[in-house]
């Protein structure tokens, strides 16, 4: 799922402190010759609220199992996003099929300003203070891994210093 990110540290789910956030829950119909057949699918976030996250989806004909199976699914895909006090290091763009989302850093104070999806991942990961857009689809799905293609693409003023072979005081006066 992130091998097209550098720098992407997977966690292990073992000694971590993880809330489980719901996304969304949608009834899928499935017509067939005797009738309709109901199941559902579930979209959660997970994250310990200090800079590790993870997304998961999970499919089921009843609600409660399709959680479940959607949290477990969640904690196998744990990465380790860099945070700058409780904000992000620098403005970034995510996309993930229709959806666009633009995450910008805040002053302290500021807070979550985020719709649903979106807030749901930034709350997790342990962010404070951002603004956020979301443009381009509404589809929750889309959406929390459009979020997760910004997140991803962070990157520490540390990790760019080292590199680019330089210190860290030539990275903000370069």
């Amino acid at each position: 799922m992130y091998q097209n990110y550098k720098n992407v540290e997977l966690v292990k789910p073992s000694g971590l402190e993880l809330k489980d956030r719901l996304v969304g829950v949608q009834r899928v119909t499935k017509v067939t010759k005797g009738g309709r057949a109901f199941g559902f699918s579930a979209i959660v976030v997970v994250g310990d609220e200090n800079g590790v996250v993870g997304q998961g989806l999970g499919k089921s004909k009843e609600v409660a199992s399709a959680i479940a199976k959607a949290v477990e699914d969640a904690k196998k895909n744990l990465v380790r996003i860099p945070l700058n006090k409780k904000t992000i290091p620098h403005e970034q763009k995510g996309k993930y099929g229709g959806a666009r989302v633009l995450l910008l850093p805040a002053a302290a104070g500021t807070g979550v300003i985020a719709g649903g999806a979106i807030r749901a991942v930034l709350e997790s990961v342990g962010i404070h203070d951002v603004l956020s857009k979301n443009q381009g689809s509404s589809n929750p799905h889309n959406v929390v891994k459009a979020t997760f293609d910004a997140l991803l693409k962070l990157r520490s003023a540390e990790t760019v210093a080292k590199q680019r072979g330089i210190s860290l005081d030539k990275v903000f006066k370069g």
